[in-house]
């Protein structure tokens, strides 16, 4: 854990902005880069923004573009709060959330995953898998996920 690096998903809520101030902490605590990554999923899931557009592939740049300047003003955020010497790295992916991560946590040998929860319980959990307890389950590293 005290030379990999940690990893830190973001769908830019509030409870995964939390989630990254726990994430911080862990980086600082134990001198390592922090890895931020947000995931773009498929065009039209939940998350189109309030944008139109005339081609898939329009939808797909917007979305892309809109996620790089949110993540980068995150990354810059988390950046002032590292120690002197620690990198915050930034990236965009495009896929299934729970098979993104868990590439990019084998692919960059990550030592800890810190993930918001979405807080759904009863019915709504059945109908609503959480990404983070899937990942809890799936990933060959620790895993924290934050209230």
């Amino acid at each position: 854990m005290r030379t990999r690096q940690i990893l830190c998903p973001t769908d830019f809520s509030e409870t995964a902005s939390h989630a990254l101030g726990y994430a911080v902490e862990m980086a600082s605590l134990y001198g390592v880069d922090l890895r931020i990554i947000h995931v773009v999923s498929e065009p039209y899931g939940a998350h189109n923004y309030g944008i139109i557009v005339e081609s898939d592939e329009e939808l797909e740049q917007h979305l892309h573009a809109y996620a790089n300047g949110k993540l980068e003003q995150i990354v810059q955020d988390a950046q002032k709060s590292m120690p002197a010497g620690l990198k915050v790295i930034g990236q965009v992916r495009a896929g299934g959330v729970l098979g993104q991560l868990i590439l990019d946590a084998e692919e960059n040998d990550v030592g800890m995953i810190v993930i918001a929860s979405h807080g759904h319980t009863g019915l709504s959990h059945l109908l609503n898998p959480s990404v983070a307890e899937a990942l809890a389950n799936k990933a060959k590293c620790p895993v924290m996920v934050v209230k």
